[in-house]
Protein backbone atom coordinates (compact mmCIF):
# COMPACT_ATOMS: atom_id res chain seq x y z
CA UNK A 1 0.00 0.00 0.00
CA UNK A 2 0.80 3.56 -0.32
CA UNK A 3 0.65 5.17 3.04
CA UNK A 4 0.58 8.88 4.66
CA UNK A 5 1.48 8.81 8.14
CA UNK A 6 1.18 11.72 10.52
CA UNK A 7 3.18 12.02 14.20
CA UNK A 8 5.86 9.59 12.56
CA UNK A 9 8.24 10.87 14.77
CA UNK A 10 6.06 10.06 17.97
CA UNK A 11 6.45 6.98 20.26
CA UNK A 12 3.67 5.08 17.92
CA UNK A 13 4.75 6.40 14.62
CA UNK A 14 8.17 5.08 14.69
CA UNK A 15 7.27 1.37 15.79
CA UNK A 16 4.52 1.48 13.36
CA UNK A 17 6.51 2.99 10.65
CA UNK A 18 9.54 0.11 10.91
CA UNK A 19 6.83 -2.64 11.03
CA UNK A 20 5.05 -1.36 7.50
CA UNK A 21 8.55 -0.81 6.31
CA UNK A 22 9.19 -4.70 7.37
CA UNK A 23 5.56 -5.43 5.41
CA UNK A 24 7.41 -3.94 1.80
CA UNK A 25 4.35 -0.50 1.81
CA UNK A 26 5.51 2.48 0.67
CA UNK A 27 5.35 5.31 3.46
CA UNK A 28 5.57 9.11 3.24
CA UNK A 29 5.80 10.65 6.30
CA UNK A 30 3.97 14.51 7.05
CA UNK A 31 6.72 16.50 9.17
CA UNK A 32 7.71 19.80 10.00
CA UNK A 33 10.99 18.49 10.54
CA UNK A 34 12.16 16.41 7.42
CA UNK A 35 15.82 15.81 9.47
CA UNK A 36 13.90 14.65 12.38
CA UNK A 37 12.70 11.77 10.03
CA UNK A 38 15.46 10.77 8.44
CA UNK A 39 17.28 10.57 11.77
CA UNK A 40 14.85 7.97 13.20
CA UNK A 41 14.49 6.55 9.57
CA UNK A 42 17.54 7.45 7.15
CA UNK A 43 16.48 8.46 3.88
CA UNK A 44 14.37 5.39 3.18
CA UNK A 45 11.11 7.56 3.70
CA UNK A 46 9.53 10.31 1.36
CA UNK A 47 8.28 13.18 3.75
CA UNK A 48 6.47 15.97 3.15
CA UNK A 49 6.62 19.24 5.46
CA UNK A 50 2.82 20.49 4.67
CA UNK A 51 -0.17 19.84 2.52
CA UNK A 52 -1.15 23.67 1.41
CA UNK A 53 0.18 22.87 -2.44
CA UNK A 54 -1.89 19.42 -2.22
CA UNK A 55 -4.97 19.33 -4.17
CA UNK A 56 -5.83 15.10 -3.05
CA UNK A 57 -4.18 12.16 -1.97
CA UNK A 58 -5.51 10.33 -4.91
CA UNK A 59 -2.05 8.25 -4.36
CA UNK A 60 -2.69 7.11 -1.32
CA UNK A 61 -4.25 3.66 -0.21
CA UNK A 62 -4.45 4.64 3.47
CA UNK A 63 -4.10 7.66 6.01
CA UNK A 64 -2.78 7.45 9.28
CA UNK A 65 -3.25 10.40 11.33
CA UNK A 66 -1.09 10.12 15.10
CA UNK A 67 -0.08 14.16 15.22
CA UNK A 68 -0.83 15.93 18.00
CA UNK A 69 0.56 17.93 21.12
CA UNK A 70 1.38 15.51 23.79
CA UNK A 71 -1.51 16.11 26.52
CA UNK A 72 0.34 15.37 29.49
CA UNK A 73 3.86 17.77 28.92
CA UNK A 74 2.15 20.83 30.52
CA UNK A 75 -0.57 22.22 32.23
CA UNK A 76 -3.85 23.01 30.69
CA UNK A 77 -3.48 26.36 30.77
CA UNK A 78 -6.42 28.10 28.11
CA UNK A 79 -3.79 28.62 25.91
CA UNK A 80 -2.25 24.95 26.42
CA UNK A 81 -5.96 23.32 25.83
CA UNK A 82 -6.39 24.90 22.50
CA UNK A 83 -3.00 24.12 21.95
CA UNK A 84 -4.32 20.77 22.07
CA UNK A 85 -7.19 21.23 20.35
CA UNK A 86 -5.49 22.65 17.47
CA UNK A 87 -2.89 20.70 16.44
CA UNK A 88 -5.16 17.50 16.50
CA UNK A 89 -8.23 18.56 14.71
CA UNK A 90 -6.56 22.06 12.03
CA UNK A 91 -4.43 18.81 10.57
CA UNK A 92 -7.24 16.10 10.89
CA UNK A 93 -9.77 18.31 8.54
CA UNK A 94 -6.97 19.15 6.35
CA UNK A 95 -6.67 15.36 5.58
CA UNK A 96 -10.51 15.11 5.65
CA UNK A 97 -11.09 17.90 3.00
CA UNK A 98 -7.94 16.32 0.85
CA UNK A 99 -10.10 13.02 0.81
CA UNK A 100 -13.36 14.41 0.09
CA UNK A 101 -11.36 16.38 -3.07
CA UNK A 102 -10.30 12.99 -4.46
CA UNK A 103 -11.39 11.33 -7.13
CA UNK A 104 -9.81 7.73 -6.12
CA UNK A 105 -9.69 8.45 -2.51
CA UNK A 106 -7.80 6.37 0.35
CA UNK A 107 -9.97 3.46 1.83
CA UNK A 108 -9.04 3.94 5.20
CA UNK A 109 -8.14 6.61 7.50
CA UNK A 110 -7.31 5.88 10.67
CA UNK A 111 -7.49 8.75 13.27
CA UNK A 112 -5.93 9.13 16.54
CA UNK A 113 -8.05 9.56 19.70
CA UNK A 114 -7.80 8.28 23.22
CA UNK A 115 -9.92 6.65 25.84
CA UNK A 116 -10.31 10.14 28.01
CA UNK A 117 -13.08 10.16 25.17
CA UNK A 118 -14.67 8.67 28.39
CA UNK A 119 -13.56 10.68 31.02
CA UNK A 120 -13.30 9.46 34.63
CA UNK A 121 -15.25 6.09 35.03
CA UNK A 122 -14.23 5.02 37.83
CA UNK A 123 -15.01 1.77 38.23
CA UNK A 124 -17.47 1.41 35.44
CA UNK A 125 -17.06 -1.32 33.24
CA UNK A 126 -15.89 0.42 29.90
CA UNK A 127 -16.53 -0.54 26.14
CA UNK A 128 -17.09 1.72 23.54
CA UNK A 129 -20.99 1.83 23.67
CA UNK A 130 -20.11 3.14 27.35
CA UNK A 131 -21.95 6.95 27.54
CA UNK A 132 -18.42 9.76 28.01
CA UNK A 133 -18.49 11.97 31.46
CA UNK A 134 -18.58 15.73 29.82
CA UNK A 135 -15.02 16.62 30.90
CA UNK A 136 -12.15 17.97 29.07
CA UNK A 137 -10.40 15.33 27.44
CA UNK A 138 -14.19 14.21 25.91
CA UNK A 139 -14.76 17.11 24.52
CA UNK A 140 -10.88 17.32 23.47
CA UNK A 141 -11.57 13.63 21.76
CA UNK A 142 -15.25 14.16 20.46
CA UNK A 143 -14.18 17.43 18.31
CA UNK A 144 -11.35 15.16 17.10
CA UNK A 145 -13.43 12.46 16.32
CA UNK A 146 -16.20 13.72 14.84
CA UNK A 147 -14.20 15.78 12.14
CA UNK A 148 -12.54 11.90 11.02
CA UNK A 149 -15.54 10.92 10.57
CA UNK A 150 -16.48 13.11 8.10
CA UNK A 151 -14.27 11.40 5.58
CA UNK A 152 -16.39 8.20 5.71
CA UNK A 153 -18.06 7.24 2.62
CA UNK A 154 -18.71 3.86 0.79
CA UNK A 155 -15.14 4.31 -0.30
CA UNK A 156 -12.98 5.54 2.61
CA UNK A 157 -13.91 3.74 6.07
CA UNK A 158 -12.48 5.76 9.08
CA UNK A 159 -11.17 3.38 12.49
CA UNK A 160 -10.62 5.78 15.31
CA UNK A 161 -7.76 4.80 18.38
CA UNK A 162 -9.27 5.24 21.10
CA UNK A 163 -5.49 4.61 22.87
CA UNK A 164 -4.44 3.71 26.71
CA UNK A 165 -1.38 4.31 28.46
CA UNK A 166 0.79 2.81 25.28
CA UNK A 167 3.66 0.63 27.39
CA UNK A 168 7.13 1.38 25.97
CA UNK A 169 10.87 2.12 27.27
CA UNK A 170 11.27 4.47 24.51
CA UNK A 171 8.56 6.96 25.36
CA UNK A 172 5.32 7.96 26.69
CA UNK A 173 5.05 7.38 30.22
CA UNK A 174 6.38 4.41 31.58
CA UNK A 175 10.31 6.31 30.79
CA UNK A 176 8.75 9.18 33.33
CA UNK A 177 7.59 6.50 35.69
CA UNK A 178 10.65 4.14 36.08
CA UNK A 179 13.13 6.15 37.68
CA UNK A 180 11.72 6.58 41.12
CA UNK A 181 10.85 2.86 41.42
CA UNK A 182 14.49 2.08 40.40
CA UNK A 183 15.25 4.14 43.35
CA UNK A 184 12.68 1.91 45.57
CA UNK A 185 10.47 5.70 45.57
CA UNK A 186 8.12 4.48 43.51
CA UNK A 187 4.37 4.26 44.95
CA UNK A 188 0.42 4.69 44.23
CA UNK A 189 -0.94 7.68 43.47
CA UNK A 190 -3.68 8.96 45.37
CA UNK A 191 -5.81 6.47 47.16
CA UNK A 192 -4.37 4.26 44.01
CA UNK A 193 -7.86 2.82 43.34
CA UNK A 194 -7.97 4.97 39.16
CA UNK A 195 -7.84 2.50 36.55
CA UNK A 196 -5.06 2.51 34.02
CA UNK A 197 -5.93 1.15 30.98
CA UNK A 198 -2.38 0.11 29.47
CA UNK A 199 -1.53 -1.42 25.87
CA UNK A 200 2.00 -3.03 24.99
CA UNK A 201 3.93 -1.03 22.20
CA UNK A 202 3.57 -4.24 20.21
CA UNK A 203 0.06 -4.69 20.77
CA UNK A 204 -0.75 -0.97 19.64
CA UNK A 205 1.31 -1.32 16.40
CA UNK A 206 -0.22 -4.93 15.59
CA UNK A 207 -3.67 -3.69 16.41
CA UNK A 208 -3.06 -0.36 14.06
CA UNK A 209 -2.29 -3.22 11.55
CA UNK A 210 -5.04 -5.35 11.93
CA UNK A 211 -7.38 -2.13 11.45
CA UNK A 212 -5.53 -1.38 8.09
CA UNK A 213 -5.54 -4.87 6.80
CA UNK A 214 -9.39 -5.60 7.73
CA UNK A 215 -11.74 -3.49 5.44
CA UNK A 216 -15.06 -5.24 7.79
CA UNK A 217 -13.82 -2.83 10.25
CA UNK A 218 -14.55 0.91 10.81
CA UNK A 219 -15.59 3.42 13.81
CA UNK A 220 -13.94 3.63 17.38
CA UNK A 221 -11.71 0.95 19.08
CA UNK A 222 -10.47 1.19 22.45
CA UNK A 223 -7.07 0.34 21.96
CA UNK A 224 -6.16 -0.98 25.77
CA UNK A 225 -5.23 -4.54 26.98
CA UNK A 226 -7.86 -7.04 27.49
CA UNK A 227 -6.72 -6.61 31.56
CA UNK A 228 -6.96 -3.28 32.63
CA UNK A 229 -5.56 -2.48 36.54
CA UNK A 230 -5.59 -0.14 39.45
CA UNK A 231 -2.64 2.43 39.48
CA UNK A 232 -2.25 0.44 42.75
CA UNK A 233 -1.51 -2.82 41.23
CA UNK A 234 0.09 -1.37 38.25
CA UNK A 235 2.54 0.25 41.01
CA UNK A 236 2.88 -3.09 42.20
CA UNK A 237 3.85 -4.94 38.89
CA UNK A 238 6.02 -2.93 38.19
CA UNK A 239 8.23 -2.44 41.12
CA UNK A 240 8.01 -6.60 41.26
CA UNK A 241 9.75 -6.58 37.36
CA UNK A 242 12.48 -3.87 38.54
CA UNK A 243 12.38 -5.81 41.83
CA UNK A 244 12.28 -3.15 43.90
CA UNK A 245 9.82 -2.39 46.78
CA UNK A 246 7.29 0.61 46.42
CA UNK A 247 6.06 1.73 49.46
CA UNK A 248 5.41 5.43 48.88
CA UNK A 249 2.40 7.04 48.01
CA UNK A 250 1.91 10.91 46.32
CA UNK A 251 -1.44 12.64 47.62
CA UNK A 252 -3.82 13.63 45.25
CA UNK A 253 -3.81 17.12 47.04
CA UNK A 254 0.14 17.51 45.80
CA UNK A 255 -0.62 15.92 42.52
CA UNK A 256 -3.06 18.74 42.04
CA UNK A 257 -0.76 21.53 43.26
CA UNK A 258 1.56 20.83 40.73
CA UNK A 259 -0.41 19.63 37.58
CA UNK A 260 -3.75 21.65 38.03
CA UNK A 261 -6.70 20.32 36.06
CA UNK A 262 -4.42 17.75 34.29
CA UNK A 263 -4.03 15.82 37.75
CA UNK A 264 -7.42 14.16 36.52
CA UNK A 265 -5.33 12.36 33.53
CA UNK A 266 -3.49 10.43 36.58
CA UNK A 267 -6.09 10.87 39.34
CA UNK A 268 -9.04 9.22 37.35
CA UNK A 269 -8.94 7.05 34.57
CA UNK A 270 -11.29 4.70 32.47
CA UNK A 271 -11.50 0.38 33.45
CA UNK A 272 -11.56 0.12 29.05
CA UNK A 273 -12.19 -3.10 27.54
CA UNK A 274 -11.15 -3.98 23.94
CA UNK A 275 -14.82 -4.77 23.10
CA UNK A 276 -14.77 -4.42 19.45
CA UNK A 277 -10.83 -5.70 18.51
CA UNK A 278 -11.64 -8.84 20.09
CA UNK A 279 -15.21 -9.25 18.38
CA UNK A 280 -13.31 -8.18 15.42
CA UNK A 281 -10.92 -10.94 15.55
CA UNK A 282 -7.54 -9.37 16.86
CA UNK A 283 -5.30 -11.57 19.24
CA UNK A 284 -3.08 -9.66 21.63
CA UNK A 285 -0.15 -10.56 22.26
CA UNK A 286 0.76 -9.31 26.11
CA UNK A 287 -2.89 -9.50 27.57
CA UNK A 288 -1.42 -9.40 31.29
CA UNK A 289 0.48 -6.41 32.53
CA UNK A 290 3.48 -8.28 34.32
CA UNK A 291 4.26 -10.22 30.92
CA UNK A 292 4.10 -6.97 29.26
CA UNK A 293 6.26 -5.09 31.74
CA UNK A 294 8.44 -7.94 31.54
CA UNK A 295 9.11 -8.08 27.56
CA UNK A 296 9.63 -4.28 27.39
CA UNK A 297 11.76 -3.95 30.02
CA UNK A 298 14.06 -6.66 28.87
CA UNK A 299 14.14 -6.11 26.03
CA UNK A 300 14.41 -2.10 25.71
CA UNK A 301 11.09 -2.13 23.45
Amino acid sequence: MNILITGGTGLIGRALICQLALDKHNITVLSRSPQKVYSHFCNEMACWTHLDDKENLNQFDAVINLAGEPIADKRWTPEQKQTLVNSRCKLTQKLVDLIKASDSPPGVLISGSAVGFYGDQGENNVTEETPPKDEFTHQLCAKWENIALDAQTPLTRVCLLRTGIVLSTKGGALPKMSPPFKLGLGGKLGNGKQYMPWIHIDDMVNAIVFLLNNNNTQGAFNLTAPHPVQNKAFTTTLAHVLKRPAFMTIPATILKLMMGESATLVLGGQQAFPKKLLDAGFSFRYPQLEGALEDIIRHKK
